[in-house]
């Protein structure tokens, strides 16, 4: 394995490697128990997640919501896996409906995917008629969306943020 790789400002070595690794995997644990995971020293530690916030790879913290729990609560929602292909894909075409379908708060994420359709997004709505209000929005309202083709989540099996783990890839 390389001992290091570089980036723009500088470069990784493995102890950083498996630190983004650990934080991809619970950004909540503390700064004490991350040391001790790498056996590094707790400051040595903090200067580290902040070199490696400060080089852009870590985007941002987020909490990832149990929807089966929740759902007792709020409702069970309704998620769906869209693909949508528009009538011409010229550059600025594909920036349009990209800006559109990000600005909305119910698409989770927003893919341009080739070959097939030209996005693939993940929505999620409160129910079938927000759903509804949203397809209006982002497809129907649209003069370039030639297809779309939802399919409606039953089940979350997985889902994780998690890149396979990087201290191994350059193995």
């Amino acid at each position: 394995m390389k001992s290091e790789i570089k980036t723009p400002d500088g470069s990784l070595d493995l102890t950083d490697l498996q630190l983004l690794d650990l934080l991809q995997r619970d950004a909540g644990q503390s700064n004490l128990r991350l040391a001790e995971l790498l056996h590094i020293s707790p400051p040595t530690c903090l200067r580290r997640v902040r070199r490696l916030h400060a080089l852009g790879l870590i985007e941002r913290q987020v909490a990832i919501v149990r929807p089966e729990v929740l759902a007792p609560l709020v409702g069970h929602g309704l998620q769906a896996l869209i693909e949508v292909t528009l009538e011409r894909q010229h550059a600025e075409a594909l920036q349009a409906f990209e800006a559109l379908a990000v600005a909305e708060d119910g698409v989770q994420q927003c893919w341009r995917v080739s070959p097939g359709p030209d996005f693939v997004l993940v929505v999620a709505c409160r129910d079938m008629p927000a759903y509804l209000a949203l397809s209006q929005r982002l497809f129907t309202a649209q003069g370039n969306v030639r297809n779309v083709k939802s399919f409606f989540a039953t089940r979350r099996a997985k889902f994780s943020p998690h890149l396979p783990p990087l201290a191994q890839q350059n193995q």
